[in-house]
């Protein structure tokens, strides 16, 4: 799912923050029922302003320390937890406790590199899924989850 709103003149999505003045990202996390605070404005820039991209909180959190972005990593967990809710990002666990954010929110699949911890999107025409169980009475398949773990070849 892309989250997007629509105002007379244009439709805006999460594309549109990619690049986009602080106006039009501070536009598309109201229209998702978030305030644009200081903090959730700069991480989106960090996020959105390199185009599709798989993070990790750690990851994020030492960019805007980087970046000269003051914020905890606290504060960095739940705002990729926030943006995740309302649809900005996608959630792809990965192991346990190691979730990767995915700012491409449509539906597709990922290798994960074991060694580099790396993961990277798979062309969706490439896989087919075939099989699937009922979902039991009253419940609906959301979305399909596919991971393929990869390790270096023995060269």
């Amino acid at each position: 799912m892309t989250y997007s709103f629509k105002t007379m003149e244009k439709t805006y999505t999460a594309d549109d923050a990619k690049m986009a003045p602080a106006g039009t990202a501070a536009k598309l996390l109201r229209s998702a029922g978030l305030r644009p605070t200081r903090q959730r404005l700069a991480l989106a820039r960090l996020l959105f302003a390199e185009g599709d991209r798989h993070v990790t909180a750690e990851h994020l959190h030492e960019e805007a320390v980087a970046s000269k972005v003051p914020v905890s990593l606290a504060t960095v967990y739940n705002t990729l937890h926030q943006f995740t809710e309302v649809g900005l990002l996608r959630a792809v666990a990965v192991e346990g406790a190691k979730t990767y954010f995915d700012t491409n929110t449509s539906n597709h699949f990922h290798f994960f590199c074991e060694e580099s911890a790396n993961l990277l999107d798979i062309d969706t025409s490439s896989i087919r899924i075939e099989g699937l169980p009922e979902a039991p009475d009253g419940k609906v398949i959301s979305r399909v989850d596919v991971l393929v773990r990869l390790v270096d070849k023995d060269v």
